[in-house]
C-alpha cells in the first residue's frame, strides 16, 4: 500500500502564511511612510529626513529572499521606497542613490526611477510658482538624463515599458514647463531695462 502523508507539509504552509502575513503588513507600512516622505519634501517640512531614516529602517527590516519577493505588494514597497528615497537624495542633496546603496533588484529600481519623474514633474511646478527656474532646470536635467539611460535598455517588460512611456510624458512637460519660465524671465528682464531707461530719455 502507498504511503502519503502531507502533516509535515501542512505546517511547512502555515509557516509559509505567517511569515507571508508579516511581509505584506511590513510592506503596508513602508509604502505608508514613503508617501509620508514625499508628502514631506513637497511641503518643504524639516521632519522630511527623519521620515526617511525611517523609511530606511523599515525597508532594511522588510528585504527578504526567496518566493516572498515576487509578491506584488512587496515589489510595489519596494518601487515607492526607491522613488521616495531617490526624491529626498536628490531635492536634498542634489545626488541620486544607485541600485547598489538602495538594495532593491533591477525591475524595482527601474520602476521606482519612472514613478520619479512624476514627482520631479510636481516638484517643478512648484519652483515655476516660486520663479525658481535654476531648481526647474536642475530638476528638469535630471528628467532628461533618466531618460536618456533608458533608451540605453532593452525592456522587454510591459508594466516598465507604460512606465518608461509617462517618463518621455514627464520631460516634454518638463521642457515645456522651463521654457515657459525662461521666455517670462526675458520678458521680465526686457521691460526692467525699458523701464531704467526712460528716465535717462526724459531728461
Amino acid at each position: 500500500m502507498v504511503k502519503l502523508d502531507l502533516r509535515h507539509i501542512d505546517k511547512e504552509m502555515q509557516l509559509f502564511d505567517k511569515r507571508r502575513d508579516e511581509m505584506l503588513q511590513k510592506c503596508h507600512e513602508a509604502i505608508r511612510f514613503s508617501k509620508r516622505v514625499i508628502y514631506a519634501i513637497h511641503r518643504d517640512d524639516p521632519k522630511a529626513g527623519e521620515l526617511a531614516k525611517e523609511l530606511k529602517e523599515k525597508v532594511s527590516k522588510l528585504r527578504t529572499r526567496g518566493e516572498l519577493q515576487f509578491s506584488p505588494t512587496y515589489k510595489v514597497a519596494m518601487q515607492e521606497y526607491v522613488e521616495a528615497i531617490c526624491l529626498y537624495e536628490f531635492i536634498l542633496n542634489n545626488k541620486v542613490p544607485t541600485q547598489s546603496e538602495l538594495y532593491v533588484s533591477a525591475p524595482d529600481y527601474l520602476s521606482g526611477l519612472c514613478d520619479l519623474t512624476g514627482e520631479l514633474m510636481r516638484k517643478a511646478n512648484y519652483f515655476a510658482i516660486k520663479g525658481e527656474i535654476n531648481e526647474a532646470l536642475r530638476t528638469k536635467e535630471l528628467v532628461d538624463k533618466i531618460y536618456e539611460q533608458f533608451l540605453l535598455l532593452d525592456i522587454r517588460d510591459n508594466e516598465l515599458r507604460k512606465k518608461f512611456d509617462n517618463v518621455k510624458y514627464n520631460l516634454q512637460k518638463l521642457e515645456d514647463l522651463v521654457l515657459h519660465m525662461q521666455k517670462r524671465q526675458m520678458t521680465r528682464a526686457k521691460i526692467s531695462r525699458h523701464s531704467s531707461a526712460q528716465p535717462s530719455q526724459q531728461g
